[in-house]
C-alpha cells in the first residue's frame, strides 16, 4: 500500500487536458456557487450527481481542487483493492497466505490504476470498486448487496454497464433472484434525492446518460477495439451507420456468448439443481465478469481510452485465480490500456492531441493485442463452462483455528 501511494504522489503535480477542461471547472462553479447549493443546477457537468457530491464535499475543505480531487480517486483506489483482497481471500483462506495480499498490493500498483488516479484525476477506481465489491458478494451469496453494489457503481458511471451480460448469466442459471435486481435502480434513484431536495430537476437528472451517449460520435476516442480496424468513414452518415451496426453487432455476439453459457454443461446443471449441483463455481463467475468487461467495451463504437478499467483490474483476480492459464491476461491488458492512455495524457493541451497520437499501424497493433486477451479469456471461459462440477462437493484449504 505504501509503494502504491508514493507512486502516486509521485504524480500528484500532473494535471491532464481532463482535469484542465474538465474537473477544474466543475470544482470552480461548485465553490463559486456555495459547494452542495450549486448542485441544484447540475447541467455544468456531464457527470452524474454522486460525484458532484464529492467534489462538492471538497470546495469545504483547505485543498485544492486537483489534490483533492485526486484524493477521492486515490481512496477508491484503496477501496478497490480491499475488494480484490477478499476475492483472491475466499480461494486462499490461510493466514499466512502471501496471494490475497499480493493480489491488492498488485491492483494499486497496475500502472492504469495509478496513473487513472495519481495523473489523470479520473474517477474510474468509484464505479469499478462498487462493481469488484459487486462481484465479491456474488461470489459469498448475498445477491442483494452484490446489486446494491452494482447501482453504487451504475449512480456514478454508465460504464458499469459493461458487466450487465455477467448479471443476465447469473440471473439466467438463478444464481440471483430477479428481485434482487431491484436494488440497482433502487440505489441509484436514491442517491439522486439530495439531489432533488437541492432543488435539481429530475429530468436532467434522469438523463445524465442519455445526453452522454450522444456527446461523442467518433467510431472510437482512443480505445483499442474492434474500430481501430477501420477507416475513418467519409461522411457523418456512414459513422452513422457503421455506429448502428456495431451496436447490433455488439449485441448479437453479447447474447451469443450468454446463451452458450447458459446452454452449456454447468449453466443446464445450475439452473436445473440437478446431481446436487448448487451453481456456478468461484472460477466461472469471475471468468463471465473478465469476459463481459473485455468484450463489451472492444466491440461497442465511441469507446474511450479508459473503458477497459474494470477489465484491467478483473483479469488480474482471474489470474490469480487461474494462475496457469491466465497468467498472460493482466499484462497484455496493461500494456494495451496504458498506451492507450498515454495517447492522451502526453499532450499539454486539447489543441494538441493530435501531435501525440500514435500511427494507424500502431493502433491496429494495440487493438490486436486487447483482441487477443478477449478471445483468450473466452476461450477459457467456454471451457471452463464445458466442466459439469459441483462447486458445493469442491475441497477447499483447511482454514486453521484462531487462537
Amino acid at each position: 500500500m505504501a509503494t502504491g501511494l508514493a507512486v502516486r504522489a509521485l504524480m500528484a503535480d500532473r494535471e491532464s487536458v481532463d482535469f484542465m477542461y474538465f474537473l477544474a471547472n466543475w470544482h470552480r462553479t461548485l465553490d463559486e456557487n456555495g459547494g452542495f447549493l450549486a448542485i441544484e443546477e447540475s447541467g455544468f457537468s456531464d457527470y452524474n450527481v454522486p460525484y458532484l457530491y464529492l467534489l462538492a464535499a471538497l470546495t469545504y475543505l483547505p485543498v485544492s481542487a486537483l489534490i483533492g480531487t485526486k484524493i477521492v480517486s486515490i481512496a477508491f483506489d484503496l477501496l478497490l483493492a480491499f475488494f480484490v483482497f477478499r476475492i483472491v481471500a475466499l480461494r486462499h483462506p490461510r493466514p499466512d497466505d502471501w496471494r490475497p495480499i499480493a493480489a491488492g498490493g498488485a491492483v494499486l500498483l497496475l500502472p492504469t490504476v495509478a496513473v487513472n488516479s495519481g495523473w489523470w484525476a479520473q474517477a474510474d477506481s468509484i464505479y469499478t470498486a462498487f462493481i469488484v465489491g459487486g462481484l465479491y458478494f456474488v461470489l459469498r451469496h448475498r445477491p442483494w448487496w452484490a446489486c446494491a453494489m452494482l447501482g453504487f457503481a451504475l449512480a456514478f458511471k454508465l460504464q458499469t454497464v459493461f458487466v450487465f451480460p455477467f448479471l443476465l448469466v447469473l440471473l439466467a442459471v438463478r444464481r440471483i433472484p430477479w428481485y434482487t435486481l431491484l436494488a440497482i435502480p433502487g440505489v441509484y434513484l436514491a442517491l439522486d434525492v439530495p439531489a432533488l431536495l437541492l432543488g435539481a430537476d429530475p429530468v436532467k437528472l434522469l438523463t445524465v446518460y442519455a445526453r452522454q451517449t450522444g456527446a461523442y460520435q467518433q467510431l472510437t476516442m482512443n480505445a483499442p477495439s474492434v474500430y481501430q480496424f477501420i477507416d475513418r468513414p467519409a461522411s457523418a452518415e456512414q459513422a452513422a451507420n457503421i455506429r448502428t451496426a456495431g451496436v447490433v453487432i455488439a449485441g448479437a455476439v453479447v447474447l451469443t456468448l450468454v446463451t452458450l453459457a447458459v446452454l452449456s454443461r454447468t449453466g443446464r446443471a445450475a439452473w436445473r439443481r440437478d446431481e446436487g449441483h448448487v451453481g456456478l463455481s468461484d472460477d466461472q463467475v469471475v471468468l463471465l465478469a473478465t469476459c463481459s468487461a473485455l468484450v463489451v467495451p472492444f466491440l461497442l463504437p465511441s469507446m474511450h481510452d479508459r473503458y477497459f478499467y474494470v477489465a484491467d483490474v478483473l483479469t488480474l483476480i482471474a489470474a490469480f485465480l487461474l494462475p496457469r492459464r491466465l497468467w498472460f491476461a493482466p499484462f497484455l491488458t496493461q500494456l494495451s490500456s496504458l498506451a492507450a492512455y498515454m495517447a492522451f495524457l502526453r499532450a499539454p493541451s486539447a489543441e494538441r492531441l493530435g501531435e501525440y497520437n500514435y500511427s494507424a499501424r500502431t493502433w491496429v497493433l494495440l487493438a490486436v493485442v486487447m483482441g487477443g486477451v478477449a478471445v483468450g479469456v473466452v476461450v477459457v471461459t467456454l471451457r471452463e463452462f464445458r466442466r459439469h462440477k459441483n462447486p458445493a462437493v469442491e475441497p477447499r484449504p483447511p482454514v486453521p483455528a484462531v487462537s
